[in-house]
């Protein structure tokens, strides 16, 4: 059977400058670490037959990429040597997955523009979002002290406060300039900083957990950004990855945080069952219980919108009032983690009124919106601002104010000057579907020329 050659091994290889010999060493040493009896005795003539283009099975694809994320110092995964892997796992989907091997892999494709075509296209998988079970919770930290090192690096505490740093960079960047923009670095420092940091040594286990909880929200706001732009499918592969960091930080209001934004996510795309299973699955565990009072009120409102959108009206207006309390608790210096650092009165005021909104509820919705919009700073928040007016326009309309309507349109139309957003620019998509009625009942003339300017957004906002 004739074989295609493996280009993509050959150049690590070399780069690695090592001959097929020392390879062979190296491997048979990494099989031994790893209590792979049958691979110990790779030689020369095994890695050859990689080369040319035989694919190894087992666990050997794994140990070869070790073996080189050792030499080189930087994790590889098998997609990058040309490798396809054929172990199993007892844990299936997203959750058997190398959480270091995930974030080098997904980010690599983000990164190529070809293959970032591929995997932003990638559907959103309802199916991918059953949780594991307790067990993997349970082990997860331990799987992560066990790991073998795999680059050089030794992460201390100055590192960690580095990591945190840019986290909160690229948050308020988000915030200000919608998830679209400035992507590409957010995930390049994810894929070559954090990735180093993840596979290397610790200086105390504490400092170990810690990383990975920076490294965890480091993901999540790749994912959160993915979401922001409406690649939805690519969002859900980051917010996977998130969650495995968060669980091998043992951090579980982190973890609270991602599945509150996979949440959002299901509610957004109409999974009202999904949206409420992973709203429920934030409060658990000690998610909501060991979180701060700023955290409690966000896990608590987005679980009020699934609650909304599953028609549960009691149960809705309850967790918005326990949200309400829970944020009232909330101290400026309060020792809360940075992600939160945006989830004060107007974001809250924000969700409240998406879930009076579900429930029917427009006039209590409506004074909501205005809340948010009258609280928020907003030039910080200005994605959010624009899409909080896009959504108080809507409501305007649905009450039959359309001159109101109108005008607040207009505003959101002002506050996305700037920015790139999938969001926002579905708010402007909306704004046109309310305003097509009255275009074709003879040509309102404020509903026409609001029309051309939303049309002419539509263009800069995505």
């Amino acid at each position: 059977m004739a074989h295609t050659r493996n280009t993509r091994l050959a150049a690590a290889l070399r780069e690695v400058g090592w001959s097929q010999e020392q390879t062979a060493q190296h491997f048979a040493r990494a099989a031994r670490e790893a209590g792979a009896v049958e691979l110990t005795g790779a030689t020369r003539s095994h890695i050859a037959q990689w080369v040319r283009g035989v694919q190894p099975s087992g666990q050997a694809p794994r140990i070869l990429c070790e073996t080189l994320s050792r030499g080189l110092g930087r994790v590889v995964t098998p997609a990058e040597l040309g490798l396809t892997t054929g172990e199993s796992t007892g844990q299936q989907g997203p959750w058997s997955t190398d959480p270091l091997r995930a974030l080098v892999d997904i980010g690599g494709k983000d990164l190529d523009m070809e293959r970032r075509r591929i995997l932003a296209g990638t559907a959103y998988s309802v199916a991918a979002l059953t949780l594991p079970d307790a067990a993997w919770w349970e082990q997860a930290p331990q799987q992560a002290r066990e790991r073998r090192p795999l680059t050089p690096r030794t992460a201390d505490a100055a590192d960690v406060d580095s990591v945190r740093e840019m986290a909160a960079f690229f948050s308020r960047r988000d915030q200000r300039r919608g998830g679209a923009d400035g992507r590409a670095a957010l995930v390049a420092y994810l894929r070559t900083d954090i990735a180093t940091y993840l596979s290397g040594r610790f200086t105390t286990e504490q400092v170990r957990r810690e990383m990975f909880t920076a490294g965890g929200e480091m993901a999540y706001l790749a994912g959160w950004t993915a979401f922001d732009a409406s690649e939805h499918g690519l969002a859900q592969q980051y917010f996977a990855l998130a969650l495995r960091l968060a669980a091998e930080a043992d951090d579980a209001p982190l973890a609270g945080h991602i599945l509150r934004a996979m949440a959002h996510q299901a509610v957004d795309l109409h999974h009202t069952n999904a949206a409420v299973d992973l709203a429920d699955a934030s409060l658990q565990q000690g998610r909501y219980a060991q979180a701060g009072p700023r955290e409690k009120a966000l896990l608590g409102v987005v679980h009020a919108r699934a609650l909304a959108v599953a028609g549960r009206k009691d149960d809705a207006l309850a967790a918005c009032l326990r949200a309400e309390d829970d944020l009232s608790n909330a101290r400026a210096g309060d020792d809360e983690p940075g992600r939160v650092w945006f989830f004060a009165e107007a974001s809250l005021a924000h969700e409240t009124a998406c879930t009076l909104r579900d429930l029917g509820d427009l006039a209590a919705a409506e004074r909501e919106f205005r809340r948010s919009v009258r609280t928020r700073r907003r030039q910080t928040f200005a994605r959010t601002h624009s899409v909080t007016l896009g959504y108080l326009g809507a409501v305007q309309a649905s009450q039959g104010s359309l001159e109101a309507a109108c005008a607040t349109w207009h505003q959101a139309l002002d506050a996305m000057g700037g920015i790139h957003s999938g969001r926002a620019r579905e708010t402007v998509v909306q704004m046109r579907r309310s305003l097509s009625p009255f275009r074709r009942r003879g040509g309102d003339s404020a509903a026409t020329a609001l029309d051309a300017r939303a049309r002419a957004a539509l263009s800069r906002v995505g």
